[in-house]
């Protein structure tokens, strides 16, 4: 972390602040109409502020959990553990309820949308995708900034008791003055702004191209043409994106798109795959609770609406080789055991889910029998029996894998 500090200092140092000539409006979070230098300087402002807020321990309740502390720049972002949820609160004794994603590539993701539709040139836009977009597992941040406040103000993860403690630390905090410099000398004086214009300026920090999305991993240099695949991880690609066989790129897209931009490694939409319940997840020893993703329990605005529970977001898989634990409940702790997953999660669903007390499978285990319609079925699940030929061998299994381990950002190579 050390070298991250030391670039954000030095970067809050050098800054030059431009605003319009009349200056901010009191209290005020927007500087209204810049030109486009103007802009330029305001971006790298935020971005500066937004850097040094991302690794301060002092805005967490417990002063000793910063964003970083979770989301590690040196793990793309995403956890360094492999525990499946992270602990926060005042005294960092509060167990999550889910898995902490990486921040990296959700530059691209769109605003949540019960209805999405392709666009023209990129596919059919007749066809309704259903849930789709926005950040968090459930969709329920559409915005960086949006998603920003809730670590800040979660009871268990950095625990502030409300935006005015968040504000008190900032008033404290060794970047204050930068800070009113950028959206106000009496910024301070309106806690309500004070608050906002801070997750504006995390959410600006996270927009940041060569922290955030670089593309920078060994799959993009192939795509470019300068650099090679080895024969596994050729063979794991095709199966990747075979229909028939792994059927990945139906959700994780692996093309470029029709404008050229590179693939993001998902479609942003929120499906259901069934993963067993984890019984590390503290939440999880009360038989009666579940975590059903787009319908609660953190999300509400879907509430009652059966036909979404269970969905989860697709994530993206760029640098999925770095993580620890995999899906929103961080159940498996591999990613060779995450793709025989979607192998054989109907062939054999012993291996993946527990026993009743007769001895039958206790199949889909953390989702209610009356949400099944929901799951999806595409391959390579595909209406598969226990029993049956599972979609991928043993082998393709680790081509697969073998592939996946190529979309890691050059930054993070060693890790």
């Amino acid at each position: 972390m050390t070298r991250w500090k030391s670039a954000t200092l030095a970067t809050l140092a050098s800054l030059a602040v431009v605003w319009p000539a009349d200056g901010l409006p009191a209290g005020g979070v927007n500087p209204g109409p810049l030109s486009r230098a103007e802009a330029f300087a305001r971006a790298d402002a935020l971005t500066a502020l937004g850097r040094h807020m991302f690794f301060d321990p002092a805005l967490s309740a417990s002063g000793k959990q910063s964003c970083s502390s979770c989301h590690d720049p040196n793990h793309a972002f995403g956890p360094a553990s492999a525990s499946p949820v992270e602990m926060g609160g005042p005294k960092l004794d509060r167990p999550g309820l889910r898995a902490v994603p990486s921040l990296r590539y959700l530059q691209a993701a769109p605003a949540f949308t019960e209805h999405f539709y392709d666009s023209e040139d990129e596919g059919d836009e007749s066809v309704d995708n259903g849930p789709t977009g926005g950040l968090t597992w459930d969709g329920r941040a559409d915005h960086g900034k949006d998603q920003a406040s809730i670590p800040l103000l979660s009871p268990f993860e950095m625990g502030n008791k409300d935006e005015a403690a968040v504000v008190s630390a900032l008033r404290k905090a060794p970047y204050a003055e930068a800070f009113k410099a950028a959206f106000g000398a009496d910024i301070f004086d309106h806690p309500e702004d004070a608050f906002d214009a801070a997750v504006e300026a995390l959410g600006t920090f996270e927009q940041s191209s060569a922290d955030f999305y670089p593309y920078s991993s060994r799959y993009d240099a192939f795509l470019a043409g300068k650099a090679q695949l080895t024969a596994q991880e050729q063979r794991g690609r095709t199966l990747f994106e075979d229909e028939t066989k792994g059927n990945c790129a139906s959700c994780h897209l692996s093309e470029p798109a029709n404008d050229g931009e590179p693939p993001q490694f998902t479609d942003f939409g929120l499906i259901a795959i069934a993963v067993p319940r984890n019984p590390a997840i503290q939440a999880n020893a009360d038989p009666n609770y579940v975590d059903l993703g787009l319908c609660g329990p953190l999300r509400t605005d879907f509430k009652g609406r059966g036909k979404y529970c269970g969905l989860f977001k697709t994530p993206t898989l760029r640098n999925v080789a770095l993580r620890k634990s995999f899906f929103h409940n961080g159940r498996f702790h591999t990613l060779r055991e995450a793709v025989a997953f979607y192998a054989s999660r109907d062939t054999d669903p012993g291996r993946w889910y527990p026993k009743n007390a007769d001895g039958t499978i206790r199949k889909y285990d953390d989702l209610p029998k009356a949400y099944w319609p929901n799951l999806n079925t595409d391959p390579p699940f595909n209406g598969k029996k226990p029993g049956d030929r599972p979609a991928l061998t043993d082998a393709e299994i680790d081509d697969i894998v073998a592939f996946l381990g190529t979309l890691t950002d050059a930054d993070q190579a060693g890790q």
